[in-house]
């Protein structure tokens, strides 16, 4: 039987940015992100966009937010981030219009292929198209693509695409309605 052998372990091909980037966005992600003092929003977005990130117009971003690498993030207009979300982009991840990342949610665009001995990092993209709600310490998976005004429920763990329209519950998260009836959704 093949072991694990950690020692192994290389992340060779990945390049996320210079050093001299990521460590000053480490320690200004320290004083104005990660922290429970509540900045101004404006100077937040400010300091994402400094950094690289695509951030709309009229977007919230509470206390306590944990963001890797902002040049890999983008959130569309008037969506909201909340306290204690972490949005651990080594890839894109792109948030829609009018979405909403409640507390404590996890968007995690890296794993680690258990299938081999050295564990490789696997990364995939996340995509939050417009209108997409992800409940209160829910997590998404690597590659994951929540589909128009999709809802993950809370605590629950997207491991697959949602579709749209539609309301998600459980780990590994399914389907169990639909967020708006048939009626609705045809005049939307």
């Amino acid at each position: 039987m093949t072991k694990t052998d950690l020692r192994t372990y290389s992340t060779k091909d990945y390049y996320p940015g210079s050093a001299i980037k990521r460590v000053s966005w480490y320690l200004i992600s320290m004083c104005f992100f990660r922290t429970p003092f509540p900045w101004p929003i404006k100077i937040k977005i400010l300091l994402l966009r400094a950094y690289g990130a695509r951030i709309g117009e009229g977007v919230v971003m509470k206390p306590s937010i944990h963001i890797k690498y902002p040049w890999f993030l983008t959130i569309g207009d008037y969506s909201w981030i909340g306290e204690m979300v972490w949005i651990d982009n080594l890839v894109s991840i792109s948030i829609g219009s009018n979405a909403c990342v409640s507390q404590g949610a996890m968007l995690l665009t890296g794993n680690h292929n258990y299938k081999k001995s050295s564990f490789d990092l696997m990364m995939k993209p996340i995509v939050l198209e417009d209108g997409v709600w992800i409940g209160a310490k829910s997590v998404v998976c690597p590659g994951v693509n929540c589909g128009s005004h999709s809802v993950l429920s809370v605590g629950s763990v997207a491991t697959s695409n949602l579709k749209t329209y539609s309301v998600y519950s459980g780990n590994p998260a399914k389907e169990i309605k639909k967020r708006f009836s048939a009626e609705v959704i045809t005049k939307l």
